[in-house]
């Protein structure tokens, strides 16, 4: 990087406004001819935005986009590829029934007398490839017959190819093995040779350190840090990232478990390959069990395997003492299991239904639908939950998907605790909800927790986790890293446990 130079491309000040919603504030980013820039922040920070304005997929609502010094306001996608903008996402964006030569060339493929020269094109896709290691392949093969990691290489030298100046590389490497990583490595480092600016998403921290020479961090729409990654510590960053500056100064404080009951579900190295690495817990009741990580840490493919939404490759799980397989959600809920999924509006509510409906649904399909509720009992346990939980609402026969989000959120913890649940697993339970609903939702884990239900509670707050929790588990790069117990369960300790690097891993 020539520091005297112009950026290739420069975002300068950029906002936009999604209705009330501010997605990013005055935010700035250069970057340069031959350097990777990772750009990091946990969700609702503001990475995809930014990275939409870029490309052209939105128009800024203030500030300016500079490409070598020049002011341009891309019209789309297109036009930034056709001015040297490429970006590959998470999910390849090819066509996997076509050839490795036809992906390469989709939409520019080259015709001798008005009609396609597939010689050339295969002869182009074999020359092209070789610059990427991939010189041994079939171009003539279906681009689907190949592992994910050579797809990806794949959409990168098209992406290169097309565009040129700069490539964006959105979780590169979120469904790849090591031995995939490093290879994508060693491309990054060629592009990087031949002058390109890369951009780099990803929640592993390692990779970061690996791979770039700067680093942006964003939070809340909002630029924390742009600088050299020499000049920071992996800690350094994962406060930047959680904004936990201040509260490190503070004390630790921590919730004393004291006694509590039996294991209600133990589980022994569970894990699935591609998702998360075998780990070993066991819930007893009356304790709550707070799982700390970063974004794609793999704290929800934890959640998920542990209620048979995914199964696992490996393990045992054990349930009041007896191996208890759980191969569905279906089986997780008979064996007392209720799970309060991260997303709300995708995974949790029925929108169309009513409050009612919403807050009936586990208990009903428990029952079975030759058992079903009549309205009475359905008015009786809606209305209990619903006067529990504080649950406002002007009726409940009201559809679902018109109260706040703190009240959707209660909603569906209200439907898992109509069922009487044994075990209740809570994915980022307080996310995007009022201050009100919020202590409500924390005042509500505690008191479960008194009544002696075993608890997981996913959350990205530390102060949150620290509060009420009995013991700390933390995730890093897909993988359970730290167990935490006692006065150990502090912010600060938290994230030294998810900054470490492999070989202090505990």
């Amino acid at each position: 990087m020539d520091s005297a130079g112009i950026p290739v491309l420069q975002g300068r000040q950029l906002g936009k406004l999604f209705g009330q919603n501010n997605a990013l504030d005055g935010v700035d980013l250069q970057l340069w001819a031959g350097e990777v820039h990772a750009l990091l922040g946990e969700n609702g920070a503001g990475k995809s935005t930014l990275i939409k304005i870029l490309t052209g997929a939105y128009q800024a609502d203030s500030g300016d986009v500079l490409l070598e010094g020049q002011k341009i306001r891309f019209r789309d996608p297109l036009e930034a590829q056709e001015h040297g903008i490429g970006t590959v996402y998470q999910e390849v964006n090819l066509v996997p029934n076509l050839s490795v030569a036809e992906n390469l060339y989709l939409g520019h493929q080259p015709t001798r007398w008005g009609l396609l020269d597939r010689r050339a094109m295969n002869d182009g896709a074999r020359k092209v490839l070789a610059t990427y290691g991939l010189g041994a392949i079939d171009v003539r093969a279906e681009l689907g017959s190949y592992s994910v990691a050579i797809q990806q290489i794949v959409a990168i030298a098209r992406a290169v190819e097309l565009s040129g100046k700069v490539l964006v590389l959105d979780e590169p490497t979120a469904s790849l093995d090591r031995a995939e990583v490093d290879r994508l490595f060693d491309v990054i480092h060629s592009l990087k040779a031949r002058g390109l600016a890369i951009v780099f998403i990803t929640h592993f921290l390692d990779q970061v350190f690996a791979i770039s020479d700067r680093v942006t961090i964003l939070r809340n729409g909002r630029l924390v840090r742009s600088l050299a990654l020499s000049d920071v510590t992996r800690t350094d960053v994962v406060r930047m990232m959680l904004g936990k500056d201040i509260v490190f100064a503070q004390p630790a404080t921590f919730l004393e478990s004291g006694e509590t009951g039996p294991a209600l579900a133990s589980f022994d190295r569970i894990g699935r390959k591609g998702s998360v690495h075998p780990f070993s817990l066991a819930l007893h009741q009356g304790e709550v069990v707070g799982v700390a990580g970063l974004l794609g840490s793999g704290r929800t493919e934890m959640a998920r395997l542990m209620f048979g939404v995914d199964l696992s490759d490996t393990g045992t799980v054990e349930i009041a003492g007896k191996v208890h397989p759980i191969r569905s959600p279906a089986e997780a809920v008979a064996a007392g299991f209720g799970f309060c999924p991260e997303d709300r509006k995708a995974d949790g509510i029925f929108g169309e239904l009513s409050v009612r409906e919403n807050i009936i649904i586990a208990l009903q399909a428990k029952l079975g639908w030759f058992s079903a509720l009549s309205r009475d009992e359905q008015d009786e346990v809606a209305g209990r939950f619903a006067e529990a939980l504080d649950i406002r609402a002007a009726d409940h026969d009201m559809a679902v998907k018109l109260l706040s989000g703190g009240n959707q959120q209660k909603v569906i913890l209200a439907r898992w605790l109509a069922i009487d649940p044994k075990v209740l697993i809570l994915d980022e339970p307080t996310r995007g909800i009022d201050v009100g609903a919020h202590a409500e939702i924390v005042r509500t884990i505690n008191r479960l927790r008194e009544e002696g239900l075993a608890l997981l509670v996913i959350s990205s707050e530390l102060d949150e986790v620290v509060a009420y929790s009995s013991r700390v588990v933390v995730m890093r790069d897909r993988e359970m890293v730290a167990e935490l117990h006692g006065a150990d369960i502090s912010p600060a300790v938290i994230v030294q446990a998810i900054a470490a690097q492999g070989e202090a891993r505990a």
